[in-house]
């Protein structure tokens, strides 16, 4: 149902189309550094670790510009947030491709342009879908989660060929430039923070909603938030989702590279589970709605902890074709569950601030396995300790989803729920 109660097209979901596109530009390049990490180390002279280092702070930068992006939407609007990370991006882009050194790297590479990224991240849109959506809000920030799976799928084959034909610095510089171009319309035309009263709720919910109004209950301050389980609860699984991501976005390619396989058909093994997620994500979408989110959230991170371990063992090509099938299917969704969650248990008003915070988390983890993915190849030689750490992580995330609180509990500041 994509329609209003008058027939007409719901502009709701232009937004999340659009959401989605800038999610595809900006998550997919964080998402994609494995292109970029082996060329970037041989031609800047610097050795896996201290790239993976550079890489591990610009993911935790990446994830504290979040809760300030969030901030800045709910005081600026989002359409600032958005400008402000395009501009930030296209800075970036050109001082990285200029740096010879360790530290205008890390400045350009690691920290304004992972700034810019999250200022153009879901953060900064998930706030005006859940204002745009009600009775469909967790299939519409399933449908934003195809952008980060499309970004997987498309951006890292894609890079993958730009960086070997013209070089990584080419190629960072193409991004750039199709990232602010892509963006500032979508900015300025798209996205609207003044959603429509009731938003998508249908002829017969609003009827029920006017004539039997909801308590007035107030709802929990962030600082508040900041002291009950849940919210915990949800922070550890993304501390689990972002080492998995992470891992698997910086040292997925030069893992299959390090165990035989060429480099297209590693980044292409990488890009099915991006494909195969966007289908996954249609179908978990329709099913967010319908079933109690904390049981797929769940599902969906013992699957995909399984899914590591499997994916150091294979060894042929079908083998990794299936196995990146198979993760594929529940690749996406954990962050959309996650801010639906968050949204359900303590309201829309700070949903931004605290979706923001909870992606602390994930950059936490991120930043943990993109310096552990360099660390322990060097010293151990093997792959197992950063990918056998992101499999049991996320099985214990699985684990701890399934004490989150059923649907319909929330939580408010004069004690109802």
């Amino acid at each position: 149902m994509v329609q209003n109660k008058a027939g007409r097209w719901y502009f709701g979901w232009n937004i999340v189309a659009a959401a989605s596109l800038l999610t595809l530009l900006s998550s997919g390049m964080r998402l994609s550094m494995g292109p970029f990490f082996l060329p970037m180390a041989r031609d800047l002279g610097f050795s896996r670790s201290l790239l993976a280092a550079i890489v591990a702070v610009g993911m935790i930068c990446y994830g504290l510009a979040m809760p300030f992006a969030g901030w800045l939407v709910a005081r600026r609007g989002t359409r600032f947030v958005l400008l402000a990370g395009v501009a930030m991006v296209a800075v970036s882009v050109v001082w990285a491709v200029l740096a010879t050194s360790p530290t205008p790297f890390l400045l350009s590479f690691g920290i304004l342009l992972s700034v810019g990224l999250a200022f153009a991240s879901p953060v900064s849109v998930t706030p005006v879908i859940t204002y745009w959506f009600t009775r469909q809000r967790g299939k519409a920030l399933f449908f934003l989660s195809t952008g980060s799976m499309a970004g997987i799928a498309v951006m890292t084959p894609v890079l993958t060929f730009a960086v070997e034909t013209f070089g990584w610095r080419a190629t960072l510089l193409g991004y750039g430039a199709a990232f602010t171009l892509i963006a500032i319309p979508l900015a300025v035309f798209v996205f609207r923070d003044a959603a429509p009263e009731h938003a998508d709720l249908l002829p017969a919910e609003i009827e029920a909603m006017v004539a039997n109004p909801p308590p007035a209950s107030k709802s929990l301050s962030v600082a508040q938030v900041l002291r009950t389980v849940p919210f915990w609860m949800i922070f550890a699984g993304m501390f689990a989702c972002g080492f998995s991501m992470n891992l698997l976005g910086t040292h997925g390619v030069p893992m299959l590279m390090d165990h035989g396989y060429d480099a297209f058909t590693s980044a292409a093994g990488i890009g099915v589970i991006g494909f195969v997620a966007i289908f996954g994500t249609m179908v978990l979408g329709r099913m967010a709605d319908r079933f109690p989110r904390r049981h797929l959230l769940a599902a969906i991170y013992g699957v995909r902890g399984i899914g590591f371990f499997v994916l150091v063992v294979v060894g042929t090509h079908f083998e990794l074709y299936l196995a990146a099938t198979i993760g594929g299917l529940v690749w996406a969704g954990s962050i959309a569950l996650s801010s639906a969650i968050l949204a359900d248990v303590y309201g829309v008003r700070t949903v931004g601030v605290l979706y923001g915070l909870a992606y602390v988390g994930h950059q936490l983890g991120g930043m943990l396995s993109a310096w552990l993915g360099g660390w322990g190849y060097e010293t151990f030689g093997t792959h197992w300790i950063a990918f056998g750490a992101s499999g049991a992580l996320l099985v214990a995330a699985a684990a701890l989803s399934l004490r989150l609180p059923p649907r319909g509990f929330r939580l408010m500041a004069d004690g109802a729920t």
